[in-house]
């Protein structure tokens, strides 16, 4: 590994995380979400420390016929459902449950001719306004598929648009609340923000996501004040200093001038390995353990930093982009972003050791 940059996985957070939620959802089941990638994480490399979900929730139907065809045995829920018929068969043969929003898709299983019945998770709108059944047509659509020889079992399920805000979940469960009442169909309500809000939430299935890979869905509640870790770490070295006088500048367009002489340390890493371009001058970046402050425009393969105030800072040098040591959702502040976007944009050029119980592996 020549170029001095990785990305470390810690199986033993993300399990520890998956505990913490299902501390905080108390006996509800569990469907860890894992699409894009385990949120960039890599699927195939953190299922190992996901054993103790009940099932695996997730958008993408390769990624769930190769988890089937890896033996993964739980439940496997698809979260947009299905998008043509002749998707069904391999779902039924798969024994994929389905996420249901709209009549399209209820008519779809109506006029299918499968060997195994589906599970269905009933989709309910409850504001969001993106995908799921209007409140009116729930009961209808519901009582069509009950009737469905294509559906086994039904579910009922609401996504939280506003859980991460104060007093954002009444409304939604108001709703939700109306229009299932009498249906005697278990429910899932909660995200990562509702998990954490569980008390006031609610449900029979919880669908975390983002505080399973040590992040928060909050702004003003961090990962450390939820009790999940971190379970990437982006890592690189310094590979140069420059010394700067007043008045020079640093990196494309000048963006930064020194007002004093400085020490300008390189990292390898830039937009390129999928570090925010619009990360501006101030962006945390953790140095000798030390946090910093970026110093110039992020440009394809490094970025700058202020060495001021790590003396002790040279060329191969330990630094962290984010993760221990330096919360993702820092970074991710600083740029005008979410957490969410930078660990699902780390570049394939980036290679992953994956760090579990007495070994490292790595993965180029």
């Amino acid at each position: 590994m020549a170029r001095p940059l990785y990305a470390q996985l810690s199986l033993p957070a993300l399990r520890g995380n998956v505990a913490r939620a299902r501390e905080l959802a108390g006996g509800a089941q569990l469907l860890a979400v894992v699409k894009a990638n385990a949120y960039g994480h890599g699927l195939a490399r953190v299922l190992p420390a996901l054993t103790d979900a009940d099932g695996l929730a997730l958008v993408e139907l390769d990624a769930a016929l190769a988890l089937r065809a890896a033996h993964y045995t739980r439940r496997i829920l698809l979260l947009e459902g299905f998008f043509a018929p002749d998707e069904l068969p391999d779902i039924a043969a798969r024994r994929l449950a389905v996420v249901v929003h709209s009549e399209e898709q209820v008519r779809m299983l109506e006029l299918a001719s499968l060997a195994r019945p589906l599970e269905v998770f009933v989709k309910v709108n409850t504001g969001m306004n993106r995908l799921g059944m209007s409140q009116a047509d729930v009961p209808r659509l519901v009582e069509r598929l009950d009737r469905c020889a294509s559906v086994a079992v039904l579910r009922l399920m609401t996504h939280l648009a506003r859980a991460d805000e104060a007093g954002g979940v009444a409304d939604a469960i108001a709703r939700f609340d109306a229009v299932c009442r009498g249906l005697p169909y278990p429910r899932s309500i909660a995200n990562s923000a509702g998990v954490v809000r569980y008390a006031e939430v609610g449900g029979d299935i919880v669908r975390p996501g983002i505080i399973l890979y040590g992040a928060t869905p909050f702004a003003a509640r961090s990962a450390a004040a939820i009790g999940v870790e971190p379970v990437m770490t982006l890592r690189s070295e310094i590979i140069a200093v420059q010394a700067l006088r007043p008045n020079d500048s640093v990196g494309y367009g000048a963006s930064y001038t020194a007002s004093r002489s400085m020490r300008i340390g390189v990292v390898a890493c830039g937009y390129a390995d999928g570090y925010p371009r619009h990360a501006p001058n101030g962006t945390p970046v953790l140095v000798c353990g030390t946090k910093v402050r970026m110093a110039g425009r992020v440009s394809m393969d490094m970025i700058t930093v202020d060495l001021t105030d790590v003396p002790e800072a040279a060329v191969g040098s330990p630094v962290v982009l984010w993760g221990q040591g330096l919360p993702v959702d820092d970074v991710a502040s600083a740029a005008s972003t979410v957490g969410y976007e930078l660990l699902c944009a780390v570049a394939p050029r980036v290679p992953f050791v994956v760090s579990s119980v007495g070994r490292v592996d790595l993965e180029l």
